[in-house]
């Protein structure tokens, strides 16, 4: 493995681990707590989708007339990824998004999807971010979240891009909370089987072969250019807290309405 990468992956390990230990996790123990958690987590899961589509649009052909662009092992990564990501199935064998599969687990779970669908309503009809996020009475630290996203998106940097993905999007979710999702299924399946399901499957299609293939790509657009491994690991430390952010605001969210019940 190349040594920057090696080099990164050691500085976000304190980061890495604030996340898998959040106390966000433990303080999940009803329908309603889980619902709070997903009605931050989808922004998340659907500016994951955002990213990926950039570097799709950066590092392969998506305009006409077509030409062979970029590094052919990187396009088979995007492509693939973005297969499994945009058009997977869901339990019942339909195709779906793994976007859209976690908007079904929100509506079978109870949680409020309105803010996410109204955000993506404005944006649909050409509004602002910052007017979308006010329409849509996002919480903040998901607007700062989306907003991180999308200033390494607006940068054009590839090798940013590549590194917010490839480190800043691991899958971070510690075994107490499928544990915790598995125990509410065994007694509420009609509420968080869909959730199950989306969780086995980002499990699944997001397993070691793309975490393979998307250090392959980082590795590949930073090459030999130190400046861009530093700007790479700054770009992923800065996701990560973002990350921290968000499960701060849903802990925070969770424990008020504890508090209030």
């Amino acid at each position: 493995m190349h040594p920057n990468i090696i080099k990164i992956q050691e500085s976000i390990t304190p980061l890495k681990q604030q996340i898998i230990n959040h106390k966000v996790y433990s303080a999940i123990s009803e329908l309603e707590d889980l619902r709070v958690f997903m009605e931050h987590h989808i922004f998340a899961v659907w500016d994951f989708m955002s990213l990926l589509k950039a570097l799709q649009i950066n590092l392969t052909c998506t305009s006409l007339p077509w030409f062979p662009v970029g590094d052919p092992v990187t396009r088979q990564l995007i492509n693939e990824i973005v297969a499994g990501e945009e058009s997977d199935v869901d339990a019942d064998g339909a195709i779906k998004s793994h976007f859209e599969l976690y908007l079904d687990a929100m509506d079978q779970c109870g949680a409020n999807t309105k803010p996410i669908n109204d955000f993506l309503n404005a944006l649909k009809n050409g509004k602002s971010f910052n007017e979308a996020f006010e329409i849509a009475d996002v919480p903040s630290a998901a607007k700062d979240f989306v907003n991180a996203t999308f200033e390494t998106i607006n940068s054009g940097k590839t090798h940013l891009q590549a590194a917010s993905f490839t480190f800043g999007r691991e899958d971070l979710i510690p075994n107490m909370f499928y544990s915790m999702v598995n125990d509410l299924n065994s007694t509420q399946a009609d509420k968080v089987s869909i959730f199950k399901y989306y969780l086995e499957r980002h499990i699944e299609v997001d397993g070691d072969h793309h975490s393979h293939l998307a250090l392959s790509m980082t590795e590949k657009l930073c090459e030999k250019e130190e400046a861009f491994w530093a700007e790479a690991e700054e770009t992923t430390k800065q996701a990560l807290q973002k990350r921290i952010d968000l499960w701060d605001a849903a802990y925070a969210e969770i424990v008020k309405n504890k508090v209030e019940a």
